[in-house]
């Protein structure tokens, strides 16, 4: 029986209220709302931001890409410690990815491996910013300016998260991609953002996202006169985002520095429950950084009584869910072929040992004293 799951939204009765005057407007799909939403997740990312609501970080991930002109031909590099569709972007463009490891002490990518794989096709590098925790940016954007490449954020897990004072997004790479999947540090349910600088970027991604055509789809069907007159100037994609997703993400939007801050509260009162266990406790941003703490991973070291897959069965027969982000992308069958002749000691060994704890908005204090009680019964006894 689960006692505490890895997740639960955070919904009110503010979302209930946004949802339900969507659904009474008459309109559902990509309209005002959608707009709105995007206005304002602009100016919360900072200033000078352009925004364009998708249907997923992967579909942000890839209308990105596309805007910036990876093709067939091109390399770019991306780690393999991240979820599948870091990669897979890349390849619906017919471009190679290019996998390099982590660095252990950030779980993010490794600016030492990224600068031994650079090579004449290198087009893009997407960093991950790992759990919410801000990958080495500034590194980064100094290589690409060095060797010509473009960075391209994949901050799936990274709302609001800072870099050298600026919101991830607002820093120094053409264009980032965040997720509002249900489990992230705000949602839609399913969704998410591409955020950029650039206004020919936003505008291109704005053509492709729906089918390459011409005119949004709410300014055909409120055009009395002239709505059934559009071009389709490209062969595009379906990845708009709904009015009825919207309404919950502006909702949610007003939300994200104190569901943030809860996230911070709760990650402390872990690490301080948990100093005195054989664990390598989660990275801390750097200084001039901040955390979303969107995940609260530990890994347990050669001293822990139990390995990794017995400390889930151990938690999970005592109610508790846990998860595993993630299995590095070179173990996949599909990416293998890309990795011959690679190694990648440093995600092997946090993949052997890591373990992502329940961490979520509205998770009670009993809820969290039962995963510290059964973290430390299992480790101790």
């Amino acid at each position: 029986m689960i006692t505490v799951p890895f997740f639960r939204p955070s919904i009110g009765q503010d979302e209930i209220n946004a949802v339900s005057e969507c659904l009474l407007s008459g309109w559902l799909t990509t309209g005002s709302i959608t707009k709105r939403f995007e206005e304002q997740f602009a100016d919360f990312i900072g200033p000078d931001i352009y925004a364009v609501a998708v249907n997923s970080a992967t579909a942000a991930l890839h209308l990105g890409l596309e805007a910036l002109g990876v093709g067939p031909g091109d390399e770019v590099i991306v780690p393999t410690l991240t979820f599948t569709a870091t990669a897979e972007v890349v390849r619906y463009l017919g471009a190679k990815p290019v996998f390099v490891d982590i660095d252990c002490e950030t779980l993010c990518i490794s600016p030492e491996c990224v600068s031994k794989a650079i090579s004449p096709l290198t087009k893009v590098v997407i960093p991950v910013h790992f759990a919410g925790r801000p990958c080495d940016l500034s590194t980064l954007v100094s290589l690409g300016n060095t060797y010509g490449f473009q960075i391209m954020d994949d901050a799936a897990h990274a709302l609001p998260a800072k870099h050298n004072g600026y919101t991830i997004g607002s820093y120094n790479s053409r264009a980032t991609a965040f997720s509002f999947y249900a489990n992230k540090t705000m949602t839609t349910g399913e969704g998410g953002m591409l955020v950029t600088n650039d206004p020919e970027i936003a505008k291109r991604a704005r053509l492709m996202r729906l089918h390459g055509i011409d005119r949004d789809v709410f300014g055909r069907y409120t055009d009395l006169k002239t709505g059934w007159l559009y071009d389709v100037t490209e062969p595009g994609f379906k990845y708009n985002l709904t009015d009825l997703a919207s309404s919950i993400g502006l909702v949610q939007l007003t939300k994200a520095n104190g569901f943030a801050n809860t996230r911070a509260l709760l990650a402390s009162r872990y690490d301080e429950a948990f100093s005195d266990l054989p664990l390598v406790l989660p990275p801390h941003a750097s200084p001039l950084d901040s955390h979303s703490w969107h995940l609260y991973i530990i890994q347990l070291t050669d001293a822990a009584k139990v390995n990794r897959d017995q400390f889930i069965a151990a938690m999970a027969t005592l109610g508790i869910c846990t998860s595993v982000h993630y299995r590095p992308l070179h173990m996949m069958s599909v990416w293998r072929p890309y990795c011959e002749g690679k190694s990648f000691p440093k995600a092997d060994l946090v993949f052997e040992r890591c373990v992502s704890l329940p961490l979520f908005m509205s998770m009670t204090n009993s809820e969290q004293e039962q995963v510290i009680d059964a973290v430390r019964s299992i480790l101790l006894n």
